[in-house]
């Protein structure tokens, strides 16, 4: 059973993500280095990028159901909340119901190889997610998701939707980003010591999938989000798996 818990409501408009040197940049998301480094999996036949033409209808569509003028919210339950890498007026805290964030994705890059495949989260239907919502004014909206299409869709592993959102304040109409579960690197649900072996083997050009939780769970814990599975998984790590 997924049990979610959370401490409080609301965030102030700007929190700096950790400095490390493996740290996705804004300029290097636009400049196309996220893609640069899956290149090697793709030439293996591992993984494909999405050609930019793919990226941009995708963007268009989901877009193309926003309300005329109205600002554009993202949910980030994952890096997108210790490393936005874009450009917002506001973040607050949110539970999106109906889903759940889990490791279901296999990867090859990034913070895997193909010799040490890793996995990255997603949502998944189920439970509840706590996470953060983060606010793009309407007139810089396409130049912002043009960013985190470069970042989140490099390889179609997600599927974008709209979703509704739980605030202190009102609800909140936002993007974000489920499991597609029509790619081949979908994992499903996995045992749990699975995910946790995986994970402690797995490093790559962006670092190790261990510093990738850990950094996860220690945000989570700073807004005084309690994520039982990511703790679950970081306790059976440092264990040993």
């Amino acid at each position: 059973m997924l049990v979610c818990r959370l401490n409080i409501d609301m965030v102030g408009p700007t929190m700096a993500p950790h400095d490390a040197p493996h740290t996705l940049s804004r300029e290097g998301i636009r400049n196309g280095d996220l893609a640069a480094l899956l290149r090697d999996a793709e030439r293996r036949g591992l993984i494909r990028i999405a050609t930019d033409r793919e990226r941009r209808l995708s963007l268009a569509g989901i877009l193309g159901q926003a309300k005329p003028g109205e600002d554009i919210w993202v949910f980030g339950f994952g890096s997108l909340m210790w490393n936005p890498a874009f450009d917002f007026a506001e973040r607050r805290l949110a539970t999106l119901h109906g889903y759940h964030r889990r490791y279901c994705l296999w990867t090859h890059a990034g913070r895997a190889t193909a010799e040490t495949p890793g996995l990255i989260l997603a949502l998944e239907p189920g439970g509840c997610c706590h996470g953060e919502a983060f606010r793009i004014p309407r007139q810089q909206a396409e130049a912002e998701l043009e960013i985190i299409w470069a970042r989140e869709m490099v390889a179609m592993s997600y599927r974008p939707c709209w979703v509704t959102l739980n605030s202190r304040a009102d609800p909140i109409r936002a993007i974000t980003f489920a499991s597609n579960r029509q790619e081949s690197r979908y994992a499903g649900r996995l045992p749990v010591d699975r995910i946790a072996q995986t994970l402690a083997r797995a490093q790559g050009p962006l670092g190790s999938a261990t510093d990738y939780l850990e950094r996860t769970v220690a945000h989570l814990a700073r807004l005084g989000i309690s994520d039982r599975h990511l703790s679950d998984l970081l306790a059976r790590m440092r264990a040993g798996g």
